[in-house]
């Protein structure tokens, strides 16, 4: 019976509850560790998805001789080239619309009531299943805007905490460049044989997850922006520069993000009038999608990482419940990592499984 998968799974599982309990009961003595990797998370990660953006390129200039401390010289010298030219082209036109935002926002707040109080003055007007149908619509709205508000403070919260931590980006970011080829041979050498073969295979499946989900999604949301903000310039909705923006950070969320999105485009719309606006609004996000899930998604990602849409949405909202709107960008990744684990795991078993059975 000790041999048997469901009978590991299970004293695996209860040794890391156990674990997990003393840990949380004696969690004083590791309080500086978990000070210590709540510093460096925000950079790490924010350096992990540099180095992803950018090892093609350092890929491209090694193949053609160029040598490593070139490579990172060139790398570094575009990143600071292209913050430099977002800052300068795109810095005066956001901050103006933050600017005329901020001095709408009374003139917003007061049309929404109104528009708000004239439906609800003539509702005796209208049908009693339209009635109920704006009931639900109320409701459904008010639960959005709760999770929305909550997911923008958020969003705003951790832009501040990270700012302060941008310090360590480069660091983390010049190092991953240089040294990226040795972590998988220092986690392998602590095995030999096979296990050192299945481990390289496994430190080698996550990597291509990773690259692949990184580099797909901040493309794919790249060319959604695109398509949005030439979307909203040619109905002429306000704020199209500083919405897009906005679309292009939530778009890295698969599936959800993009609604999240479409909401603050949406009241804009509702609010800036003629009515066909809202119509319009919705068009061009219903464009922008269609063009993601019928050509864009299926030609950047593929099939590698081969999970489910409603698999997505439940670990997502799962993920925002439990860790908020870092939980949301590190669910998915997170989730094709154990599913890569657990899948070379399988296959391991497997072999081990057939070897045997030969032998006998």
């Amino acid at each position: 019976m000790t041999k048997k998968l469901w009978f590991q799974a299970g004293i695996g599982i209860l040794l890391f509850l156990l674990i997990a309990k003393y840990f949380v009961e004696i969690n004083w003595m590791f309080s500086p560790l978990l000070i210590i990797a709540q510093t460096i998370f925000i950079p790490l990660l924010l350096a992990a998805v540099l180095f992803y953006v950018t090892e093609p390129l350092q890929r491209f200039l090694e193949k053609r001789k160029v040598p490593r401390w070139g490579s990172i010289l060139a790398i570094l010298i575009c990143v600071v080239g292209l913050f430099w030219i977002f800052i300068a082209i795109i810095g005066p036109p956001v901050i103006k619309q933050i600017d005329n935002l901020v001095e709408s926002a009374p003139t917003i707040a007061k049309e929404i009531t109104e528009k708000t109080e004239y439906v609800i003055q003539h509702r005796d007007d209208l049908p009693e299943q339209l009635n109920e149908a704006i009931d639900n619509a109320i409701n459904s709205v008010q639960s959005i805007a709760v999770i929305f508000g909550k997911l923008i403070v958020q969003f705003f919260q951790s832009i501040v905490q990270a700012a302060f931590k941008l310090i360590l980006v480069p660091f983390f970011f010049i190092f991953m460049l240089k040294d990226h080829e040795k972590l998988a041979p220092f986690i392998s050498g602590f095995f030999t044989g096979k296990k050192k073969i299945w481990v390289n295979k496994t430190l080698s499946d996550i990597d291509n997850v990773l690259r692949t989900y990184i580099q797909g999604q901040l493309l794919i949301s790249f060319i959604l922006a695109i398509i949005m903000f030439v979307g909203y310039k040619i109905i002429g909705l306000e704020y199209a520069l500083l919405l897009v923006i906005f679309a292009f950070f939530m778009n890295v969320i698969p599936f959800i993000g993009p609604w999240i999105a479409f909401t603050p485009a949406l009241v804009i719309g509702f609010i800036q009038g003629p009515p066909q606006m809202v119509i319009y609004v919705s068009l061009v996000t219903l464009v922008a999608q269609q063009t993601d899930s019928n050509l864009i998604t299926p030609n950047v990602m593929g099939k590698t990482l081969d999970i489910h849409p409603l698999t997505v949405i439940t670990i997502i909202l799962a993920a925002g419940n439990i860790a908020g709107f870092l939980g949301i960008l590190l669910a998915i990744p997170a989730y094709a990592v154990g599913k890569v684990i657990v899948r070379n795991v399988y296959e391991r078993r497997k072999e081990i499984k057939a070897t045997a059975s030969q032998e006998v």
